[in-house]
């Protein structure tokens, strides 16, 4: 993997606290990728081309719509939808063709052949369907992002203090972390790494586990007198461990009412 190493959005995100500081980076660059296609870049050729061949998956669809910019998104959409129809019905004419010959029976390799060349279009398809320009970028940003947290870790001693007293990373960051930990660090340090994140995730899952009991508890009229604790949003922030940052603030903040 090549890395570009940037050490000050990581730096700003450790020290900024909550957990999963990787969330906290992958919602920027997502929020920047964001202005950026709904911006300038709707007007360069070269985006304009990158857009018309990937387009966006349904969540960003979601975003970039929710930013107000109706005209940017359209001048995005039409391009993308002419691209899209061409390379749709070409995909549906090659399947069209595949069905012919395999309802015409057949034997052997040209049986094989036929069926090879039918599920091709579909899965064709199926990468129009899912493809999303926004969801690449931020992956090689999560990517940097996780090289760059490796190299800090094993150069830098204030990082790696710091990096000792964070709280926790959700699921799909802490697989990121280990995946590319064998490849990024020597091996002599990988059991110290392991053993960082094996001191930090414990408790963290461990709190969490208790906070969502208490949560369930508050529902129950034998504790109704008893204190919240750091049970109130327990909900949202266990989703948000297990999953990577997925429920909004002012989500997070609704589920307070619950119970009460």
């Amino acid at each position: 993997m090549k890395l570009h190493i940037d050490t000050i959005p990581v730096w700003d995100a450790i020290r900024q606290g909550g957990p999963c500081f990787l969330c906290t980076m992958r919602d920027r660059s997502e929020a920047t990728w964001a202005e950026r296609f709904l911006g300038a870049s709707v007007m360069e050729p070269e985006w304009r081309i990158r857009v018309n061949r990937h387009g966006f998956c349904a969540r960003h669809h979601q975003l970039l719509y929710g930013m107000g910019n109706r005209l940017g998104h359209a001048l995005m959409l039409e391009s993308h939808m002419h691209e899209t129809t061409a390379a749709m019905n070409e995909a549906l004419s090659r399947a069209g063709r595949a069905a012919d010959a395999m309802g015409r029976g057949g034997l052997g390799r040209s049986k094989a052949r036929q069926e090879e060349a039918y599920r091709a279009a579909v899965q064709d398809l199926g990468t129009m369907a899912e493809d999303c320009i926004l969801c690449s970028h931020m992956a090689e940003d999560t990517a940097n992002a996780v090289g760059t947290v490796l190299h800090l870790w094993q150069h830098d001693g204030e990082f790696r203090s710091v990096f000792a007293g964070c709280a926790g990373f959700c699921l799909p960051h802490l697989h990121a972390l280990l995946a590319d930990a064998p490849d990024l660090l020597p091996a002599k340090e990988l059991p110290g790494f392991i053993d960082a994140l094996t001191r930090i995730e414990g408790p963290a899952y461990e709190t969490m586990g208790s906070d969502v009991s208490w949560f369930i508890k508050k529902f129950d009229y034998r504790y109704q007198a008893e204190p919240w604790k750091n049970a109130r949003d327990a909900v949202p922030r266990a989703v948000n461990l297990l999953r990577g940052r997925t429920l909004p603030a002012d989500e997070a903040e609704s589920s307070r009412d619950g119970g009460e």
